[in-house]
């Protein structure tokens, strides 16, 4: 296989990657949230329920919940599902599984602001919504980016996890020519292209943290 040929399979695997990885931040962020305010309630038929899903999805290897969610369907209610579900189950797993590590960043980000907050909130006539929208949440992002940083890092290299489930993503590629081929080079190029994406990434989200950063 000349170089080229090698090349264009692995960038091919890489938009997959890219794919996982825009998509899992796309609804797992805000998933996250939903899940840190049920974590949060004051009604522990909300709040129990959640707190064990937080517990599992945290407690278990991200490979074990990817193949649950893959082969789930099948064994629990005896469903076929088409070839193309390996994807979206890849997607299911990293949303839920995320949103787990999300929510209880954001839980912290919340603790951290004073409780007079939200006394001084109340004061104003403020409602709760409002209370979380205009003081807590815009507090509440500045606070815990740094460690939204961390998890979106590891994200970028969690996403060949997906190779679990054969999607052709970009660890799966370079396992597949690597073999073929008999050469260490293809995971030579991925893991150039997986610290790319890393520091790119890293770099984005420091330039957030540096626009909220208002009194430097």
């Amino acid at each position: 296989m000349s170089l080229s040929a090698m090349l264009e399979l692995l960038i091919r695997g890489f938009r997959i990657s890219v794919s996982i990885f825009c998509l899992t931040l796309i609804f797992s962020l805000p998933l996250g949230l939903l899940v840190s305010f049920g974590a949060s309630s004051s009604s522990a038929l909300i709040r129990l329920p959640i707190k064990a899903y937080i517990s599992v999805m945290r407690g278990t290897p991200l490979m074990l919940q990817l193949m649950v969610v893959y082969f789930g369907p099948y064994y629990l209610f005896g469903l076929t599902l088409f070839s193309s579900y390996r994807f979206t189950a890849a997607i299911i797993g990293f949303v839920v599984n995320y949103a787990a590590y999300f929510a209880e960043i954001y839980r912290g980000g919340m603790q951290a602001i004073p409780i007079g907050q939200y006394e001084a909130a109340q004061a104003l006539g403020y409602t709760r919504s409002q209370t979380y929208v205009r003081i807590v949440l815009p507090q509440m992002i500045k606070t815990v980016l740094p460690s939204l940083t961390n998890e979106v890092i590891t994200l970028v290299k969690d996403t060949s996890l997906a190779s679990v489930l054969a999607v052709s993503e970009m660890f799966s590629s370079a396992r597949k020519i690597a073999s073929a081929q008999t050469t260490m080079l293809p995971f030579a190029f991925a893991g150039l292209l997986y610290y790319i994406f890393s520091f790119i990434s890293e770099k984005i989200m420091k330039y957030f943290e540096k626009s909220l950063n208002y009194y430097n």
